[in-house]
């Protein structure tokens, strides 16, 4: 069976779409007879971005500052936006109409109704493949902790705790960006930014907030502007969200925490999930990329196990099953799962990307945090 090429286009040159290129650039690396992606066009504003890219993607048809010429191009069938939030509403909705499948950036929309908006074009194009970036489930120990969950090994929930923490903002010297923008990051905050990461797993697993108590934190009240002055920093560096949720299992109550944090000390870049059950618990993180750790609750004495997982990923690789995964890996196996669906064989695959459904979940929880935080009362969704 002949393999077919996908023909994808980046739009946003910076720290992601590098990420991108890069992985569909080594596919050989997966042991996938399916749809392979190859670069053909980018797109950014800033055309010192572009350089990178000519000098390693000889392929590359389309080269420009105007994302809607990249989108309308017959030698387009895919699109990966990286752009900051408040462009995702009118660049996505334009990408959709131009009927072009989307792995679009976290969260979908600067807020709620930006993302209704982009859901509503969604719905009005089912045959566009729309799905959000997410990468850190695909790490191949969180992948056991997946299956362990699916195969239901907690009994009865106890507590479910999700995050995904920075240090990089501890450096107050460091100089404003415009994460730290409310016109351009959004009011959300770290939530907007890191927190799809955080519910990716919960979602999946139908763990959908019922109520939420938001303790957000502004830490850094101040940052250098990069030439000589100091600026307000508008956005929510912290946040911790207390929410309830119904396991639809078993149709049982339990507590969910989320946490996003930039100012997080000693966290380079963390995502963890831990999850506390009756008959058994569960956790990982990309503190200790290769382990599962899990409990099985059984009389009075309780003892953590650690199995070290290697490269055994979703989508097979070249790589010996011995060896470490990294977040390269975790990005190129999250864009597999992306071009599975894309081929028609998304049922195959154990782990799909975020689904647009997902995405309003999670705006209506941050909307909701950001109005238990005002008010400082608990919200019900």
């Amino acid at each position: 069976m002949q393999r077919k090429t996908i023909r994808i286009g980046i739009i946003g040159l910076g720290l992601m779409g590098r990420e991108f290129a890069s992985a569909i650039s080594r596919w050989c690396h997966l042991l996938d007879n399916g749809d392979k992606p190859a670069l053909t066009g980018i797109c950014d504003k800033n055309k010192e971005s572009w350089q990178w890219y000519i000098d390693n993607f000889p392929g590359l048809i389309i080269k420009t500052d105007d994302y809607k010429m990249l989108i309308e191009s017959d030698a387009i069938d895919a699109i990966y936006c990286a752009v900051p939030h408040n462009l995702h509403e009118q660049f996505y909705i334009d990408i959709i109409k131009a009927k072009k499948h989307l792995l679009g950036e976290k969260p979908f929309g600067i807020d709620k109704k930006a993302n209704e908006n982009i859901l509503k074009v969604i719905k009005e194009n089912p045959d566009v493949v729309v799905r959000c970036s997410s990468e850190f489930p695909y790490f191949p120990a969180c992948q056991q902790l997946i299956k362990w969950l699916h195969a239901g090994k907690y009994g009865r929930l106890i507590e479910v705790r999700t995050g995904f923490h920075h240090s990089s903002d501890m450096d107050l010297s460091k100089p404003i960006n415009w994460k730290r923008m409310v016109g351009i990051n959004g009011e959300y905050g770290c939530m907007g930014d890191l927190g799809m990461h955080t519910l990716h797993v919960p979602f999946r697993m139908g763990w959908k907030p019922s109520s939420v108590f938001a303790d957000l934190q502004k830490v850094a009240k101040t940052r250098p502007d990069g030439k000589g002055a100091m600026v307000p920093c508008e956005t929510w560096d912290n946040a911790v969200l207390t929410c309830k949720s119904i396991d639809p299992k078993i149709g049982q109550e339990f507590s969910m925490v989320v946490e996003t944090k930039r100012m997080a000390p000693g966290a380079t870049n963390n995502w963890f999930i831990e999850v506390y059950g009756t008959e058994g618990s569960a956790k990982f993180s990309t503190h200790n990329p290769k382990a599962f750790d899990f409990i099985t609750t059984s009389g009075k004495q309780q003892g953590w196990t650690r199995i070290d997982i290697g490269s055994q990923s979703a989508i097979p690789t070249i790589t010996g099953g011995i060896f470490e995964f990294g977040f390269s890996d975790a990005f190129q196996q999250m864009i597999g799962a992306f071009i599975h669906e894309l081929s028609g064989n998304g049922s195959n695959h154990p782990f799909k990307n975020v689904t647009p459904e997902e995405t309003a979940w999670s705006h209506e929880l941050f909307t909701a945090a950001l109005e238990s935080h005002k008010t400082g009362r608990k919200i019900v969704l």
